[in-house]
């Protein structure tokens, strides 16, 4: 049985981003966290966490929960991966 592999979130973000057309200084502003670190999570190269979750929904993209499930569903999917090797 095959399994789609969920992408990490930080794609979801820099298409809205995108669709906003909004810079990622202009994000980062609007959700009070370091340019450098929103590069880092449009990458993927960090986690969402609850914080950003949180300024995500009051930005008014989706809800924390939302953020979060993608965020777990998202290790776990690479966690799998990465074990079974």
């Amino acid at each position: 049985m095959s399994r789609h592999e969920p992408t990490h979130p930080g794609e979801s973000i820099r298409d809205a981003m995108r669709d906003a057309g909004m810079s990622a200084t202009q994000l980062a502003v609007a959700l009070g966290m370091e340019r450098g670190n929103l590069y880092r999570l449009l990458r993927g190269q960090i986690s969402i966490s609850p914080r950003t979750a949180v300024a995500l929904e009051r930005f008014g993209w989706s809800n924390a929960e939302f953020w979060c499930r993608r965020q777990a569903l998202y290790d776990l999917a690479r966690y799998r991966r990465d074990s079974a090797a």
